[in-house]
């Protein structure tokens, strides 16, 4: 099956400091997904001091999705690295990075280079329209993430 490379962009504000912000969103948890607003579950698994894998398990209209996430911490740059090791979007990777912008906010610069399995190669429009949809979806998670972080550090 072939795969294809979809890069996209976007960028979320958060309510917090960048160090704040980095402390909360990489201080990875069991109940995640639950704080996302989300179903499923995670297993945390410390590698290193900074390097971890998450192996998370959603329930989907097509049964349960099961994905194992490597996380390399980059503390010293606000930024963190993900990187898919199985599940549907395997070999994707993923970079956060975190931003001062202001007092008591900072911005999340996401950067996403998700592989895509096709029955064949898609055109330059569907690569486009699949880039919209990706950063439109994940996005979304991240307002949803911002929110949790705002109530719980109110």
């Amino acid at each position: 099956m072939p795969l294809s490379r979809v890069f996209y962009r976007f960028r979320v504000t958060l309510p917090a400091s960048r160090e704040r912000a980095f402390r909360w969103a990489t201080d990875y948890r069991p109940d995640d997904p639950k704080r996302m607003g989300e179903k499923g579950t995670r297993r945390v698994e410390r590698l290193a001091k900074n390097t971890f894998l998450l192996t998370d398990v959603f329930p989907t209209a097509h049964g349960r999705v099961t994905k194992a996430k490597l996380v390399h911490l980059l503390p010293d740059r606000f930024s963190w690295t993900s990187t898919h090791v199985s599940g549907p979007a395997k070999h994707s990777q993923f970079l956060y990075e975190l931003r001062p912008a202001g007092r008591n906010r900072c911005q999340l610069l996401f950067t996403g280079l998700q592989v895509d399995r096709s029955p064949r190669p898609p055109s330059a429009a569907n690569l486009a329209q699949r880039a919209r949809q990706l950063a439109r979806e994940d996005a979304a998670t991240w307002r949803r993430i911002a929110a949790a972080l705002g109530r719980d550090l109110a």
